[in-house]
Protein backbone atom coordinates (compact mmCIF):
# COMPACT_ATOMS: atom_id res chain seq x y z
CA UNK A 1 0.00 0.00 0.00
CA UNK A 2 1.11 3.95 -0.16
CA UNK A 3 2.79 5.49 2.08
CA UNK A 4 0.78 7.60 4.39
CA UNK A 5 2.27 10.57 6.39
CA UNK A 6 2.42 9.65 10.15
CA UNK A 7 1.16 13.55 12.03
CA UNK A 8 -1.71 12.49 14.29
CA UNK A 9 -1.70 9.02 15.52
CA UNK A 10 -5.25 9.28 16.96
CA UNK A 11 -6.98 10.01 13.84
CA UNK A 12 -4.92 7.61 12.00
CA UNK A 13 -6.09 4.60 14.37
CA UNK A 14 -9.85 5.73 13.66
CA UNK A 15 -9.03 6.23 9.96
CA UNK A 16 -8.23 3.16 10.02
CA UNK A 17 -10.98 1.12 11.62
CA UNK A 18 -10.08 1.09 15.04
CA UNK A 19 -12.16 -1.41 17.36
CA UNK A 20 -13.88 -1.78 20.86
CA UNK A 21 -15.39 1.58 22.48
CA UNK A 22 -14.20 4.82 23.47
CA UNK A 23 -12.07 3.29 26.32
CA UNK A 24 -9.66 1.44 24.06
CA UNK A 25 -9.32 4.59 21.96
CA UNK A 26 -8.60 6.72 24.70
CA UNK A 27 -6.55 6.89 28.01
CA UNK A 28 -6.94 9.88 30.83
CA UNK A 29 -4.28 12.20 29.98
CA UNK A 30 -1.02 12.01 32.14
CA UNK A 31 0.42 15.26 33.80
CA UNK A 32 3.41 17.32 32.13
CA UNK A 33 6.71 15.74 34.39
CA UNK A 34 10.73 16.41 34.72
CA UNK A 35 12.67 14.46 36.64
CA UNK A 36 14.28 15.67 39.79
CA UNK A 37 17.08 15.15 42.25
CA UNK A 38 16.04 11.72 43.20
CA UNK A 39 14.12 10.83 40.75
CA UNK A 40 16.29 10.75 37.64
CA UNK A 41 15.27 7.61 35.76
CA UNK A 42 11.80 7.55 35.33
CA UNK A 43 8.90 5.32 36.73
CA UNK A 44 7.73 2.45 34.39
CA UNK A 45 5.04 -0.68 34.88
CA UNK A 46 4.67 -4.00 33.07
CA UNK A 47 3.38 -7.10 33.16
CA UNK A 48 -0.35 -6.16 34.39
CA UNK A 49 -3.05 -8.90 35.58
CA UNK A 50 -6.26 -8.69 36.09
CA UNK A 51 -5.55 -7.24 39.68
CA UNK A 52 -2.27 -6.40 39.99
CA UNK A 53 0.80 -4.53 38.05
CA UNK A 54 4.32 -4.14 38.48
CA UNK A 55 5.84 -0.97 39.41
CA UNK A 56 9.38 0.33 39.25
CA UNK A 57 11.55 3.35 39.66
CA UNK A 58 15.05 4.41 40.85
CA UNK A 59 16.01 6.69 43.53
CA UNK A 60 19.33 9.15 43.87
CA UNK A 61 19.65 9.59 47.41
CA UNK A 62 22.81 11.25 47.37
CA UNK A 63 24.80 12.70 44.94
CA UNK A 64 27.37 10.49 44.92
CA UNK A 65 24.49 7.31 44.91
CA UNK A 66 24.92 6.64 41.24
CA UNK A 67 24.11 3.88 39.63
CA UNK A 68 26.62 1.07 40.38
CA UNK A 69 28.65 2.82 42.61
CA UNK A 70 27.75 0.34 44.95
CA UNK A 71 27.04 3.31 47.96
CA UNK A 72 24.47 5.57 49.06
CA UNK A 73 22.18 4.61 52.17
CA UNK A 74 19.82 2.77 52.68
CA UNK A 75 16.07 4.64 52.40
CA UNK A 76 12.33 4.30 52.54
CA UNK A 77 10.47 5.27 49.64
CA UNK A 78 6.47 5.76 49.43
CA UNK A 79 4.25 4.83 46.73
CA UNK A 80 1.00 5.54 45.82
CA UNK A 81 -1.41 4.30 42.97
CA UNK A 82 -4.62 5.88 42.09
CA UNK A 83 -7.83 6.35 40.08
CA UNK A 84 -6.96 9.48 39.08
CA UNK A 85 -3.70 12.05 37.89
CA UNK A 86 -4.69 14.36 40.55
CA UNK A 87 -4.41 11.76 43.53
CA UNK A 88 -7.69 12.30 44.73
CA UNK A 89 -9.07 8.72 44.86
CA UNK A 90 -5.97 6.88 46.20
CA UNK A 91 -6.21 3.27 46.17
CA UNK A 92 -2.86 2.05 47.31
CA UNK A 93 -0.53 3.42 49.26
CA UNK A 94 2.26 2.14 50.78
CA UNK A 95 6.30 1.91 51.14
CA UNK A 96 9.34 -0.04 50.65
CA UNK A 97 13.45 0.42 51.51
CA UNK A 98 16.22 -0.24 49.08
CA UNK A 99 19.12 0.72 49.08
CA UNK A 100 22.98 0.10 46.84
CA UNK A 101 22.58 -3.79 47.01
CA UNK A 102 19.45 -3.24 44.51
CA UNK A 103 21.27 0.06 42.71
CA UNK A 104 18.53 1.71 44.82
CA UNK A 105 15.86 0.34 42.33
CA UNK A 106 12.14 0.08 43.59
CA UNK A 107 10.61 -2.32 42.23
CA UNK A 108 6.51 -3.31 43.71
CA UNK A 109 4.08 -5.94 42.56
CA UNK A 110 0.86 -3.77 43.57
CA UNK A 111 -1.86 -6.33 44.00
CA UNK A 112 -5.90 -5.34 45.33
CA UNK A 113 -6.61 -3.25 41.72
CA UNK A 114 -9.74 -3.77 39.18
CA UNK A 115 -9.54 -5.72 36.36
CA UNK A 116 -9.43 -3.63 32.81
CA UNK A 117 -8.68 -0.27 34.87
CA UNK A 118 -6.16 2.80 34.13
CA UNK A 119 -4.65 4.08 37.06
CA UNK A 120 -1.96 6.35 38.05
CA UNK A 121 1.30 6.26 40.16
CA UNK A 122 4.17 7.63 42.01
CA UNK A 123 6.81 7.40 43.92
CA UNK A 124 7.91 9.85 47.02
CA UNK A 125 11.59 10.22 49.02
CA UNK A 126 12.58 13.05 51.36
CA UNK A 127 9.62 15.04 50.07
CA UNK A 128 10.48 14.97 46.55
CA UNK A 129 7.88 13.47 43.78
CA UNK A 130 8.35 11.54 41.02
CA UNK A 131 7.29 11.97 38.13
CA UNK A 132 3.53 10.46 37.77
CA UNK A 133 2.85 7.38 35.28
CA UNK A 134 -0.30 5.85 33.86
CA UNK A 135 -1.16 1.86 33.91
CA UNK A 136 -3.90 -0.68 32.65
CA UNK A 137 -4.57 -4.18 34.22
CA UNK A 138 -5.37 -6.32 32.07
CA UNK A 139 -9.41 -7.89 32.12
CA UNK A 140 -10.31 -9.87 33.87
CA UNK A 141 -9.77 -13.94 32.54
CA UNK A 142 -13.56 -14.45 31.60
CA UNK A 143 -14.37 -11.40 29.98
CA UNK A 144 -15.19 -10.76 26.57
CA UNK A 145 -13.46 -8.00 25.38
CA UNK A 146 -14.43 -5.96 22.46
CA UNK A 147 -10.30 -4.91 21.44
CA UNK A 148 -7.13 -4.89 22.26
CA UNK A 149 -3.95 -2.48 21.41
CA UNK A 150 -0.55 -3.06 21.72
CA UNK A 151 3.10 -0.84 20.68
CA UNK A 152 5.26 -3.77 19.81
CA UNK A 153 9.11 -2.38 19.37
CA UNK A 154 12.44 -4.46 19.45
CA UNK A 155 15.79 -3.74 19.14
CA UNK A 156 17.10 -0.13 20.59
CA UNK A 157 20.44 0.11 20.19
CA UNK A 158 21.29 4.00 22.26
CA UNK A 159 24.61 4.28 20.08
CA UNK A 160 22.57 3.97 16.58
CA UNK A 161 20.02 6.92 16.84
CA UNK A 162 17.34 8.48 18.88
CA UNK A 163 14.02 6.88 20.28
CA UNK A 164 11.45 9.04 17.79
CA UNK A 165 9.59 5.50 17.93
CA UNK A 166 8.81 5.52 21.64
CA UNK A 167 7.70 8.92 21.41
CA UNK A 168 5.15 7.88 18.48
CA UNK A 169 3.84 5.00 20.62
CA UNK A 170 3.78 7.63 23.56
CA UNK A 171 1.76 9.95 22.25
CA UNK A 172 -1.06 7.54 20.65
CA UNK A 173 -2.64 7.53 24.16
CA UNK A 174 -5.00 4.26 22.43
CA UNK A 175 -2.78 1.62 23.52
CA UNK A 176 -3.43 -1.03 26.16
CA UNK A 177 0.60 -2.16 26.59
CA UNK A 178 3.64 -2.04 24.92
CA UNK A 179 5.66 -5.23 24.09
CA UNK A 180 9.28 -5.52 23.55
CA UNK A 181 10.49 -8.00 21.84
CA UNK A 182 14.40 -8.04 23.39
CA UNK A 183 17.64 -5.95 22.73
CA UNK A 184 16.62 -3.30 24.86
CA UNK A 185 20.03 -2.22 25.19
CA UNK A 186 22.95 -3.63 24.06
CA UNK A 187 26.39 -4.50 25.81
CA UNK A 188 29.08 -2.94 23.25
CA UNK A 189 31.39 -0.15 23.91
CA UNK A 190 31.52 3.52 22.16
CA UNK A 191 32.01 2.85 18.31
CA UNK A 192 31.94 -0.61 18.33
CA UNK A 193 27.97 -1.20 16.66
CA UNK A 194 26.66 2.42 15.82
CA UNK A 195 28.68 5.66 15.80
CA UNK A 196 26.19 8.14 17.31
CA UNK A 197 25.74 9.04 20.85
CA UNK A 198 27.80 6.96 23.15
CA UNK A 199 27.74 4.58 25.66
CA UNK A 200 28.27 4.38 29.16
CA UNK A 201 30.48 3.32 30.70
CA UNK A 202 32.84 3.59 27.74
CA UNK A 203 33.61 0.16 27.19
CA UNK A 204 31.94 -3.36 26.37
CA UNK A 205 30.36 -4.37 29.78
CA UNK A 206 31.14 -7.52 31.47
CA UNK A 207 30.59 -6.68 35.36
CA UNK A 208 27.55 -6.23 37.90
CA UNK A 209 28.46 -2.47 37.96
CA UNK A 210 28.74 -2.07 34.19
CA UNK A 211 25.41 -3.76 33.43
CA UNK A 212 24.00 -1.60 36.35
CA UNK A 213 25.42 1.78 34.61
CA UNK A 214 24.21 0.61 31.21
CA UNK A 215 20.59 -0.06 31.98
CA UNK A 216 20.83 3.73 34.03
CA UNK A 217 22.18 5.59 30.69
CA UNK A 218 19.18 4.20 28.88
CA UNK A 219 16.30 5.08 31.51
CA UNK A 220 17.79 8.66 30.97
CA UNK A 221 16.46 8.68 27.26
CA UNK A 222 13.24 11.26 27.57
CA UNK A 223 11.81 9.01 25.12
CA UNK A 224 12.10 6.08 26.38
CA UNK A 225 11.50 7.45 29.85
CA UNK A 226 7.96 9.12 28.35
CA UNK A 227 6.67 5.69 26.84
CA UNK A 228 7.36 3.69 30.23
CA UNK A 229 5.73 6.74 32.37
CA UNK A 230 2.33 6.03 29.71
CA UNK A 231 1.86 2.05 29.73
CA UNK A 232 2.92 -0.78 31.33
CA UNK A 233 5.04 -2.85 29.04
CA UNK A 234 5.75 -6.93 28.42
CA UNK A 235 9.15 -7.58 27.47
CA UNK A 236 11.61 -10.13 27.33
CA UNK A 237 15.34 -10.57 26.67
CA UNK A 238 16.85 -11.82 23.35
CA UNK A 239 21.04 -11.71 23.10
CA UNK A 240 22.07 -7.90 23.58
CA UNK A 241 20.98 -7.72 27.04
CA UNK A 242 23.95 -9.86 28.09
CA UNK A 243 26.07 -10.15 25.00
CA UNK A 244 25.79 -11.54 20.97
CA UNK A 245 24.31 -14.39 20.02
CA UNK A 246 23.90 -16.00 23.07
CA UNK A 247 23.35 -19.34 23.83
CA UNK A 248 22.94 -21.49 26.87
CA UNK A 249 27.05 -21.67 27.89
CA UNK A 250 28.40 -18.63 25.98
CA UNK A 251 28.00 -15.77 23.42
CA UNK A 252 30.01 -14.86 20.16
CA UNK A 253 30.68 -11.81 21.97
CA UNK A 254 32.14 -13.37 24.85
CA UNK A 255 35.49 -14.55 25.30
CA UNK A 256 36.20 -17.13 28.27
CA UNK A 257 38.78 -16.25 30.53
CA UNK A 258 39.81 -12.84 28.58
CA UNK A 259 36.48 -11.94 29.92
CA UNK A 260 35.75 -14.07 32.89
CA UNK A 261 33.76 -16.78 33.02
CA UNK A 262 30.41 -16.40 30.95
CA UNK A 263 28.37 -17.85 33.61
CA UNK A 264 29.28 -14.93 35.75
CA UNK A 265 28.50 -12.25 33.21
CA UNK A 266 25.42 -13.64 32.26
CA UNK A 267 24.48 -13.61 36.37
CA UNK A 268 25.28 -10.42 36.52
CA UNK A 269 23.63 -8.87 33.78
CA UNK A 270 20.52 -10.66 34.56
CA UNK A 271 20.46 -9.41 37.92
CA UNK A 272 20.87 -5.82 37.06
CA UNK A 273 17.79 -6.66 34.19
CA UNK A 274 15.74 -8.25 37.23
CA UNK A 275 16.43 -5.07 39.09
CA UNK A 276 16.14 -2.46 35.98
CA UNK A 277 13.21 -3.72 34.27
CA UNK A 278 9.30 -4.08 34.92
CA UNK A 279 9.25 -7.50 34.60
CA UNK A 280 7.88 -10.30 36.70
CA UNK A 281 10.06 -13.17 37.09
CA UNK A 282 9.80 -16.77 38.71
CA UNK A 283 11.81 -17.60 42.50
CA UNK A 284 14.02 -19.18 40.17
CA UNK A 285 14.71 -15.72 37.36
CA UNK A 286 12.62 -17.43 34.90
CA UNK A 287 11.22 -14.73 32.56
CA UNK A 288 9.19 -16.88 29.78
CA UNK A 289 5.78 -16.29 30.90
CA UNK A 290 1.92 -16.15 30.19
CA UNK A 291 -0.37 -12.71 30.34
CA UNK A 292 -4.13 -13.40 29.61
CA UNK A 293 -6.44 -10.38 28.79
CA UNK A 294 -9.75 -11.36 28.86
CA UNK A 295 -11.06 -13.97 26.33
CA UNK A 296 -9.76 -12.09 23.22
CA UNK A 297 -6.13 -13.08 23.85
CA UNK A 298 -3.32 -15.03 25.43
CA UNK A 299 0.47 -13.60 25.05
CA UNK A 300 3.26 -16.31 25.60
CA UNK A 301 6.36 -14.37 26.29
CA UNK A 302 9.36 -16.46 25.47
CA UNK A 303 13.20 -16.87 26.44
CA UNK A 304 15.31 -18.32 23.74
CA UNK A 305 18.99 -17.66 25.05
CA UNK A 306 19.00 -19.07 28.45
CA UNK A 307 18.30 -22.59 27.73
CA UNK A 308 19.41 -23.07 24.33
CA UNK A 309 21.83 -25.17 22.76
CA UNK A 310 25.37 -23.78 20.72
CA UNK A 311 24.45 -22.20 17.14
CA UNK A 312 25.84 -24.86 14.95
CA UNK A 313 27.65 -22.59 12.70
CA UNK A 314 28.58 -23.79 9.52
CA UNK A 315 27.35 -27.41 10.46
CA UNK A 316 23.86 -27.18 9.02
CA UNK A 317 23.42 -30.65 8.78
CA UNK A 318 23.35 -30.84 12.57
CA UNK A 319 20.45 -28.19 12.26
CA UNK A 320 17.18 -30.46 12.99
CA UNK A 321 19.20 -32.97 15.52
CA UNK A 322 16.47 -33.48 18.52
CA UNK A 323 19.14 -33.26 21.36
CA UNK A 324 19.55 -29.52 19.96
CA UNK A 325 16.91 -27.24 21.77
CA UNK A 326 16.15 -23.48 21.31
CA UNK A 327 13.90 -23.17 24.44
CA UNK A 328 14.82 -26.33 26.56
CA UNK A 329 12.63 -29.18 27.41
CA UNK A 330 10.81 -27.33 29.90
CA UNK A 331 9.84 -24.12 27.80
CA UNK A 332 9.19 -26.46 24.91
CA UNK A 333 6.36 -27.86 26.86
CA UNK A 334 5.25 -24.09 28.12
CA UNK A 335 4.36 -23.19 25.22
CA UNK A 336 3.39 -26.18 22.90
CA UNK A 337 0.55 -27.41 26.03
CA UNK A 338 -0.39 -23.15 26.20
CA UNK A 339 -1.09 -23.21 22.74
CA UNK A 340 -2.82 -25.92 22.08
CA UNK A 341 -4.90 -25.74 25.78
CA UNK A 342 -5.56 -22.50 25.25
CA UNK A 343 -9.35 -20.94 24.77
CA UNK A 344 -8.65 -17.73 23.61
CA UNK A 345 -9.17 -16.47 20.64
CA UNK A 346 -5.81 -15.71 19.72
CA UNK A 347 -2.93 -16.74 21.28
CA UNK A 348 0.19 -14.17 20.76
CA UNK A 349 3.73 -15.54 21.27
CA UNK A 350 6.49 -12.47 22.03
CA UNK A 351 9.06 -14.65 20.14
CA UNK A 352 12.44 -12.96 19.87
CA UNK A 353 13.95 -14.92 16.62
CA UNK A 354 12.53 -15.57 13.64
CA UNK A 355 10.23 -18.95 13.82
CA UNK A 356 9.14 -19.05 10.28
CA UNK A 357 11.48 -21.10 7.65
CA UNK A 358 13.23 -18.88 5.42
CA UNK A 359 16.31 -19.80 2.65
CA UNK A 360 18.67 -17.66 1.85
CA UNK A 361 19.21 -16.81 -1.57
CA UNK A 362 22.70 -16.48 -3.16
CA UNK A 363 23.31 -12.69 -4.31
CA UNK A 364 25.71 -10.27 -5.26
CA UNK A 365 28.65 -9.61 -2.99
CA UNK A 366 27.55 -5.81 -2.37
CA UNK A 367 24.35 -7.29 -0.59
CA UNK A 368 25.16 -10.65 -0.01
CA UNK A 369 27.94 -9.87 2.62
CA UNK A 370 25.80 -6.72 4.77
CA UNK A 371 22.51 -9.53 4.46
CA UNK A 372 24.75 -12.25 6.15
CA UNK A 373 26.19 -9.90 8.52
CA UNK A 374 22.95 -8.64 9.64
CA UNK A 375 21.07 -12.32 9.84
CA UNK A 376 24.01 -13.93 11.48
CA UNK A 377 25.12 -16.57 8.14
CA UNK A 378 28.62 -16.74 6.86
CA UNK A 379 28.93 -14.51 3.33
CA UNK A 380 29.51 -17.92 1.60
CA UNK A 381 27.53 -20.00 1.80
CA UNK A 382 24.76 -21.56 4.77
CA UNK A 383 21.67 -20.92 3.47
CA UNK A 384 19.59 -20.55 6.81
CA UNK A 385 20.11 -17.97 9.60
CA UNK A 386 21.05 -20.98 12.91
CA UNK A 387 20.32 -18.57 15.11
CA UNK A 388 16.99 -18.45 14.25
CA UNK A 389 14.63 -21.36 14.97
CA UNK A 390 15.91 -22.17 11.49
CA UNK A 391 18.77 -23.89 13.61
CA UNK A 392 16.93 -25.93 15.85
CA UNK A 393 14.20 -27.18 13.81
CA UNK A 394 12.82 -29.84 16.07
CA UNK A 395 11.77 -27.87 18.36
CA UNK A 396 9.83 -25.68 15.56
CA UNK A 397 8.57 -29.20 14.24
CA UNK A 398 7.25 -29.99 17.55
CA UNK A 399 5.00 -26.64 18.22
CA UNK A 400 4.33 -27.27 14.28
CA UNK A 401 2.79 -30.45 14.49
CA UNK A 402 0.92 -29.77 17.88
CA UNK A 403 -0.84 -26.88 16.48
CA UNK A 404 -1.60 -28.87 13.36
CA UNK A 405 -2.68 -32.09 15.12
CA UNK A 406 -4.80 -29.91 17.51
CA UNK A 407 -6.30 -27.80 14.99
CA UNK A 408 -5.22 -24.61 16.87
CA UNK A 409 -6.49 -21.39 14.92
CA UNK A 410 -5.49 -17.92 15.38
CA UNK A 411 -1.60 -18.23 16.59
CA UNK A 412 0.28 -15.25 15.41
CA UNK A 413 4.07 -15.33 16.63
CA UNK A 414 5.64 -11.22 17.32
CA UNK A 415 9.34 -11.24 16.36
CA UNK A 416 11.80 -9.22 16.53
CA UNK A 417 15.89 -9.35 16.29
CA UNK A 418 16.49 -8.82 13.09
CA UNK A 419 16.13 -4.78 12.77
CA UNK A 420 13.46 -5.36 9.59
CA UNK A 421 10.45 -5.94 8.51
CA UNK A 422 8.57 -8.82 7.44
CA UNK A 423 5.48 -11.47 6.82
CA UNK A 424 4.78 -14.80 6.63
CA UNK A 425 2.03 -17.48 6.57
CA UNK A 426 4.09 -19.96 8.47
CA UNK A 427 3.46 -23.65 6.26
CA UNK A 428 3.36 -26.57 7.59
CA UNK A 429 5.53 -27.92 5.19
CA UNK A 430 7.83 -24.86 3.28
CA UNK A 431 8.49 -27.28 0.57
CA UNK A 432 5.36 -28.14 -0.52
CA UNK A 433 3.11 -25.02 0.18
CA UNK A 434 3.74 -23.45 -2.83
CA UNK A 435 1.25 -26.29 -4.10
CA UNK A 436 -0.69 -27.43 -0.66
CA UNK A 437 -1.18 -23.54 0.63
CA UNK A 438 -1.20 -25.28 4.44
CA UNK A 439 -0.60 -23.36 7.04
CA UNK A 440 -0.33 -23.23 10.97
CA UNK A 441 0.14 -19.56 12.35
CA UNK A 442 1.22 -16.51 10.89
CA UNK A 443 3.96 -14.17 12.07
CA UNK A 444 5.16 -10.63 11.67
CA UNK A 445 8.42 -9.18 12.54
CA UNK A 446 8.59 -5.74 13.87
CA UNK A 447 11.95 -3.52 12.79
CA UNK A 448 14.42 -1.72 14.85
CA UNK A 449 14.01 1.45 17.15
CA UNK A 450 17.03 2.40 15.62
CA UNK A 451 19.58 -1.02 15.16
CA UNK A 452 21.33 -1.17 11.67
CA UNK A 453 20.00 -2.37 9.12
CA UNK A 454 20.72 -3.27 5.05
CA UNK A 455 20.97 0.36 4.01
CA UNK A 456 23.17 1.28 6.90
CA UNK A 457 25.77 -2.13 6.76
CA UNK A 458 25.62 -1.36 2.69
CA UNK A 459 26.41 2.22 3.14
CA UNK A 460 23.91 2.58 0.24
CA UNK A 461 20.78 5.25 0.22
CA UNK A 462 17.88 3.56 1.31
CA UNK A 463 15.38 1.30 -0.99
CA UNK A 464 18.32 0.72 -3.62
CA UNK A 465 20.52 -2.39 -3.47
CA UNK A 466 18.06 -3.63 -0.83
CA UNK A 467 15.56 -4.30 -3.22
CA UNK A 468 17.51 -7.05 -5.17
CA UNK A 469 17.34 -8.91 -1.42
CA UNK A 470 13.96 -8.53 -1.07
CA UNK A 471 12.51 -9.37 -4.91
CA UNK A 472 15.12 -13.03 -4.31
CA UNK A 473 14.20 -13.91 -0.22
CA UNK A 474 10.09 -13.69 -1.65
CA UNK A 475 11.01 -15.50 -4.63
CA UNK A 476 12.70 -18.03 -2.86
CA UNK A 477 10.62 -18.28 0.26
CA UNK A 478 6.69 -18.51 -1.32
CA UNK A 479 4.96 -18.31 2.09
CA UNK A 480 7.03 -14.73 2.95
CA UNK A 481 4.41 -12.13 1.77
CA UNK A 482 6.34 -9.67 2.62
CA UNK A 483 9.90 -8.10 3.63
CA UNK A 484 11.75 -4.70 4.11
CA UNK A 485 15.53 -4.41 4.88
CA UNK A 486 16.18 -0.40 5.74
CA UNK A 487 13.95 0.97 7.58
CA UNK A 488 13.34 1.66 11.62
CA UNK A 489 10.23 2.19 13.34
CA UNK A 490 7.47 0.48 15.33
CA UNK A 491 4.18 -1.89 14.69
CA UNK A 492 1.02 -1.57 16.20
CA UNK A 493 -1.04 -4.41 16.43
CA UNK A 494 -5.11 -4.23 16.95
CA UNK A 495 -6.61 -7.75 17.91
CA UNK A 496 -10.47 -8.15 17.33
CA UNK A 497 -12.59 -11.18 17.95
CA UNK A 498 -12.80 -10.63 14.10
CA UNK A 499 -9.24 -10.49 12.88
CA UNK A 500 -5.64 -8.83 14.11
CA UNK A 501 -4.13 -6.31 11.96
CA UNK A 502 -0.49 -5.38 11.93
CA UNK A 503 0.46 -1.72 11.04
CA UNK A 504 3.69 -0.85 10.25
CA UNK A 505 4.94 2.93 10.85
CA UNK A 506 8.78 3.97 9.57
CA UNK A 507 11.02 6.78 10.63
CA UNK A 508 12.31 9.43 8.67
CA UNK A 509 15.19 9.73 9.93
CA UNK A 510 16.50 7.47 12.87
CA UNK A 511 19.17 9.84 14.54
CA UNK A 512 15.85 12.70 15.29
CA UNK A 513 14.36 12.50 18.07
CA UNK A 514 11.81 14.40 16.57
CA UNK A 515 11.70 12.61 13.56
CA UNK A 516 8.44 12.22 11.39
CA UNK A 517 7.03 8.29 11.18
CA UNK A 518 4.70 7.23 7.99
CA UNK A 519 2.65 4.35 7.71
CA UNK A 520 4.05 2.04 5.35
CA UNK A 521 2.40 -0.88 5.64
CA UNK A 522 -0.73 -3.18 6.91
CA UNK A 523 -1.29 -6.66 7.45
CA UNK A 524 -4.47 -8.31 8.24
CA UNK A 525 -5.15 -12.08 9.58
CA UNK A 526 -8.75 -12.83 9.30
CA UNK A 527 -9.84 -15.33 12.53
CA UNK A 528 -9.74 -18.99 11.54
CA UNK A 529 -7.26 -18.58 8.28
CA UNK A 530 -3.17 -18.52 9.60
CA UNK A 531 -3.39 -16.20 6.11
CA UNK A 532 -2.44 -12.89 5.44
CA UNK A 533 -4.81 -10.14 3.91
Amino acid sequence: MDAVPHTHPRRDALRLGAIAGAALLTAPALPAFAATAHFRHGVASGDPLPDRVVLWTRVTPTDDALPGSGVGPTVTVSHEVAEDAAFTRVVVRGSTTTGPDRDHTVKLDVAGLQPGRHYFYRFALDGQTSPVGRTKTAPAAGAAVAGLRFGVVSCSNWQSGRFAAYRHLAERGDLDAVVHLGDYLYEYGPGEFGSGRPHEPAREVLSLSDYRVRHAQYKTDPELQQLHAAYPWVITIDDHEVANDAWSGGAENHTEGAEGAYVTRRAVAMRAYREWMPVRTGADGRIYRRLRFGTLAELTMLDLRTYRSQQVGTDIGRADDPDRSITGAEQLAFVRDGLVGSDARWKLVGNPVMFSPVLVPALPQAIGRPLAELIGVPADGVPINVDQWDGYQHDRRVLIDALAANGVQNTVFLTGDIHTSWAFEVPYDAALYPFTRRTVATELVVPSVTSDNIDELTGAPPRSVSLAAEASLTTLNRHLKWVELDSHGYTVLDVAPERVRMDWYFLADRSRADSPATLARTFTVPAGTQRLR
